[in-house]
């Protein structure tokens, strides 16, 4: 396949060249793109070094199979039909075209038939990469809708800085050093400062007083799930500098007990189950985060998950399995999913698996 990648120098776009490489993704030829600022960088992918080329509007595309997306939502509308007009498939990771009817919402654990919407001879050649709140609770959702079917969510969401990109975990980071030399702490990502602060706003206010990021859990995951699901979310920012956290309440129409709903989410793809409250206190810093395959080994000894463990890796843990004392028909638990793997990069590389 030859491969595109725009915002190659990004947080997300870094991650798509490490995801690629280490699932064997066929790239056959490999182009980067990128703003005025970052066009001329080099970056290596398997053994071969890449410079990344000056985004513009003409034929770049032209020759491009399958291009990854993942500059702004303002970049994604202007440079849409450059980029798909010789025929290329944009697997878009901005929120530019998700709630556009013709463009298809894409969680592949979820609903990866809805993909041949975009390949009709009347498509837009657009897939969107949902937000990433909504692709680490969906994926929990999906196996809880198999056993009854959910009418409303309740959600809080604790927020990386790796949310908002590269340079808002180094303003964390550059907060916290400021914090402990006692120097005037400065903050231009975030409204206010991040560091020893949890700030409960993320993206702007609407007119009902959700914001953006919370909205788009509501409208995003009716769409992926095909569901008449309600969803009410409180989205905050917190001071840990990746993967993202969500406290989920959900009502479904039939009682489920939490026996049934740990077994469902134990066999669903792409979810791994940690719920281990007597293992409190026991050691398991022994567990390697950098290889997945010996972290699932190890799961078993953390009592809950914790995006300290579990940054850079693929799944989404689930921990905290419980009744909800206040409704017969409620279950509670928490997650945790790595938001710049499996919330954009590794979602979109997985769009590709299944469109080849």
């Amino acid at each position: 396949m030859n491969i595109a990648i725009v915002g190659a120098s990004g947080a997300v776009g870094q991650e798509l060249l490490r995801i690629l490489a280490e699932r064997q993704f066929p790239v056959s030829n490999l182009r980067l793109f990128g703003s005025t600022r970052s066009a001329g960088s080099k970056y290596m992918f398997c053994g071969k070094e890449y410079t990344v080329e000056l985004l513009q509007h003409g034929d770049l595309f032209q020759g491009i199979d399958i291009a990854f997306v993942s500059a702004g939502g303002s970049v994604s509308k202007e440079y849409a039909e450059d980029i798909t007009r010789h025929g290329a498939i944009m697997i878009d990771n901005s929120s530019a075209f998700r709630m556009d009817d013709n463009v298809p919402l894409i969680v592949p654990e979820i609903n990866p038939e809805d993909i041949a919407l975009a390949l009709k001879a009347d498509g837009k050649r657009i897939i969107a990469n949902p937000n990433c709140t909504t692709i680490i609770m969906a994926v929990c959702l999906k196996a809880i809708e198999e056993l009854s079917h959910i009418r409303r969510v309740h959600v809080s969401s604790y927020q990386s800085a790796s949310g908002a990109g590269a340079s808002a975990m180094a303003e964390l980071e550059e907060q916290y050093r400021q914090a402990l030399n006692g120097e005037e702490i400065q903050h231009h990502k975030f409204a206010y400062q991040l560091a020893y602060n949890l700030i409960p706003q993320i993206d702007v206010f609407a007119d009902d007083d959700y914001t953006k990021e919370e909205l788009k859990m509501y409208h995003e995951t009716r769409k992926i799930m095909h569901s008449d699901i309600a969803v009410s979310a409180t989205c905050v920012r917190v001071p840990s500098l990746r993967a993202h956290s969500e406290a989920i309440w959900l009502e479904t129409e039939q009682p489920l007990t939490p026996d049934q709903v740990r077994q469902a989410l134990a066999n669903a793809q792409g979810v791994q189950v940690i719920d281990n409250p007597n293992n409190l206190g026991k050691s398991f810093m022994d567990t390697d985060k950098e290889d997945n395959s010996k972290f699932k080994i190890q799961n078993s000894k953390l009592p809950y998950p914790m995006p300290l463990y579990l940054s850079g890796t693929d799944d989404v843990y689930v921990g905290r399995i419980r009744r909800d004392i206040a409704n017969e028909k409620g279950i509670a638990f928490w997650c945790v999913g790595d938001q710049i793997r499996k919330g954009a990069a590794l979602n979109a590389v997985q769009i590709a698996e299944k469109l080849i």
